[in-house]
Parts: C-alpha cells; structure tokens; sequence
C-alpha cells in the first residue's frame, strides 16, 4: 500500500495493529502454557481473552473506516514473538523462564501501548470520535495489564529467579 496522505497511515497502522493482535492470538497461549507461576499463567490467560475482545475492537474500527483488516504483515510483533520463543527454548529453570516471559510480555505491552496511543492521537486529529474512542478503551487495558505483570514480577518472580 503506498501511503501518500495521513489517513493512508492511519489505516496503514490499524492493519498493522490488527495483525500484532492476531499473533498474539497464538501466541499467549503458548505463554501460558509454558508459565509455572500461578498468577502469571492466569495474567497470560486473561489477556488472552482480553486480546480476543481487541482484536474485535479493531474489526469494528475498520468497519466504521470501511477498510478490510488485513494485508498487512507486522514484522515488530514476529520480532518481539520471536523473543518470547528464544526465551523459551533456551531457559531451562522455571523461576528465570517466568521472570523472561514477563520480560517479553511487557515488550509485547509497550509496543501496544504506543501503537494504540498512536492510533487514538491520529482518530483525534482525524476528528474520528467514535474510532478514538474504541482506541483508547483498548489502550486502557493494555496499560492495565503491564501494571499487573510488574506487580506480578515485583512481588513474586522475580525474587524467585534471582535465586536460583
């Protein structure tokens, strides 16, 4: 797609989140799978859901745009995935496994938080209220559950890994 306008990269960008969220789709339940601290694999668990509602926020955003969400490929996301995977393949004792897949949740959060940012400031400038407002709704909860994972890392992992 050649962006030539500022809308060309608003819509450019919603196909890009959209294929981030779709990623994790099948990614978080591998994470999941793999976490042996109790709150962290229902942290994992519940963003999974949480990512299943987004992913259908983002439908509906490219409804109201009358765009179709796909065709774009979002290499960020493969990458930080791909993190994730390494981190799982090569760390053997479960304390400093979970301490890694908190590591790469929240890279996976913070780029979700600054592309949903993004996205809301550009809908804002676009005067899309509606579209702003299904954004930020999503940039809440992404915010919301990185705090949940330091708070888990804080309070219980972290103190774990460091001691093996």
């Amino acid at each position: 797609m050649k962006i030539k306008t500022f809308n060309d990269l608003f819509t450019d960008q919603i196909k890009d989140l959209y294929n981030a969220e779709s990623q994790m789709l099948k990614a978080l339940p591998k994470m999941a799978k793999k976490a042996t601290d109790t709150k962290l694999k229902a942290s994992f668990e519940k963003h999974l859901e949480q990512t299943k509602v987004q992913k259908e926020r983002l439908e509906k955003v490219c409804e109201i745009l009358d765009i179709k969400p796909t065709g774009k490929k979002c290499a960020a996301m493969e990458g930080l995935i791909e993190e994730a995977k390494e981190i799982i393949e090569n760390v053997k004792d479960p304390y400093v496994l979970d301490a890694g897949l908190i590591a790469a949740s929240q890279k996976v959060e913070h780029y979700e938080i600054a592309s949903y940012g993004t996205l809301a400031e550009f809908a804002k400038e676009l005067g899309n209220q509606e579209v702003l407002d299904i954004l930020v709704e999503t940039l809440k909860e992404e915010k919301e559950t990185d705090v949940k994972l330091t708070l888990v890392a804080k309070k219980e992992v972290n103190k774990e890994a460091v001691h093996q």
